[in-house]
């Protein structure tokens, strides 16, 4: 991961979560790792102390089913590494929040912080991507997949737009 891109992710989960913690890098594919039938997460990052902050980008409506989803992913990675982990998801605004803040009981010792923005997510997902393109940086799949979704993740009166900045992305840095 290009050290800038790395800087753009920092800057966002500090301003959005206050998360003053230092990040070491993004978490290597083998740590991240595990069982088939786990939600695998989102961009999942290692603090300076090991432990884990997952970043992700909501694109459905949060119920009960969502977020088992998370608190599945937080107890597996726990209980392979024994270490803390924050899961930070970005709602856009035109997604619905159907559950409500209350504590969850685990044995793992995990949070989840959900930030609804009344930004156009949409919009900066694809500064971020075009960051990285920009600095000459290879899409990785989450990348790819988030930019494939893009459409369906905008506002209606916005798609057009979306779906043409999505497909200029994967015809021209996708190989």
């Amino acid at each position: 991961m290009n050290e800038e891109y790395l800087e753009l992710r920092k800057e966002l989960i500090r301003k959005t979560f206050k998360d003053k913690r230092k990040i070491k890098c993004r978490t290597p594919e083998d740590v991240r790792m595990l069982d088939d039938d786990v939600y695998p997460g989102g961009e999942i990052f290692t603090t300076e102390d090991g432990e884990f902050i997952d970043l992700e980008f909501q694109i459905n409506d949060f119920d009960e089913v969502e977020l088992a989803k998370y608190v599945g992913f937080a107890e597996s990675l726990y209980e392979k590494h024994h270490k803390k982990i924050s899961i930070y998801i970005i709602c856009p605004k035109n997604i619905d929040v159907y559950v409500k803040e209350l504590p969850i009981k685990s044995k793992a010792d995990f949070t989840i912080k959900l930030y609804c923005s009344q930004e156009d997510p949409c919009r900066i997902i694809l500064d971020i991507i075009n960051e990285k393109i920009k600095s000459k940086q290879p899409l990785d799949s989450e990348d790819i997949r988030i930019v494939e979704m893009l459409p369906e993740m905008c506002e209606k009166k916005d798609r057009m737009y979306y779906r043409v900045e999505s497909l200029k992305i994967l015809n021209r840095y996708v190989t």
